[in-house]
């Protein structure tokens, strides 16, 4: 691709590297500093928070990022750590609950009731982040603003954020692993969940028979392929802790549970 920008050693890739270590660092000294009042905080949520940030932060900085400019293939690679695989294991860090707990009373429930509201329950519904998630990536491919990120520092920034935020909006939407006010049922769920998915997998189909602007058909079938089975697999731990959670609920238990408190 010809007349791409430059974003290696730009304010951009200095400021989302910034914020990854800013975001494990800070993770680390609120998880360590609340388990002294709380439970201890788990080792693997340390460990999944940390990677998950190291996969965002690589699809938009380093050898990573400035390869993606110039092969199609590299670009779907960093979709699908920035979209897909970042936002699953991040959720698994719960740093929602990790940030309940880290605040004061006052505020703890001054975020509580920001989260019971109309506005965030709408846009938790799974239909609003499938929606967020696969259509942005929709408006991305079958327009011009493929090409128009790599010509612009605002519009790839911007449209790298909205992939990692809605890539993530929906994966908490999907699986409640972290605090969910707004609980929408299974049935709903696995509907809204087949529709996101297959929707993606057509999107990758349409990619490898219609390059998006700016890409060569050679470079479009290789990107198309890893969208459609590298997504495959992302989208299959999805499915598995969807159905095991799904499974654990429904099944009858012989006592009453207790609620832990993280």
């Amino acid at each position: 691709m010809n007349g791409h920008i430059q974003t290696t050693g730009t304010s951009f890739e200095t400021i989302a590297g910034g914020i990854g270590i800013a975001a494990v660092l800070l993770y680390f000294v609120m998880a360590a500093l609340t388990g002294k009042k709380f439970r201890k905080w788990p080792v693997h949520r340390y460990f999944l928070w940390s990677i998950g940030v190291l996969c965002a932060a690589a699809a938009v900085t380093g050898p990573l990022a400035a390869l993606a400019h110039t092969n199609f293939k590299v670009h779907m690679m960093g979709h699908l750590l920035l979209g897909m695989l970042a936002p699953l294991l991040m959720v698994f860090g719960k740093p929602m609950t990790l940030l309940l707990r880290s605040l004061s009373t006052r505020y703890a429930r001054l975020l509580t009731r920001l989260f019971k509201s109309r506005p965030i329950r709408l846009l938790s519904n799974p239909l609003t982040a499938a929606t967020l998630n696969i259509g942005g990536l929709y408006l991305l491919y079958m327009t011009d603003l493929y090409m128009m990120t790599h010509q612009s520092l605002f519009l790839y920034a911007l449209v790298h954020v909205h992939v990692f935020l809605a890539g993530y909006l929906f994966t908490i939407s999907i699986i409640y692993i972290d605090i969910s006010p707004h609980r929408f049922s299974y049935i709903y769920r696995s509907v809204v969940m087949i529709l996101a998915l297959a929707g993606h997998k057509i999107l990758s189909k349409y990619i490898y028979a219609n390059p998006p602007s700016g890409v060569s058909k050679p470079e479009a079938e290789a990107g198309g392929m890893l969208m459609y089975y590298g997504g495959d697999l992302i989208d299959l731990a999805l499915i598995t802790i969807f159905c095991y959670q799904w499974y654990k609920d429904a099944t009858p238990r012989a006592f009453p549970s207790m609620e832990n408190t993280d």
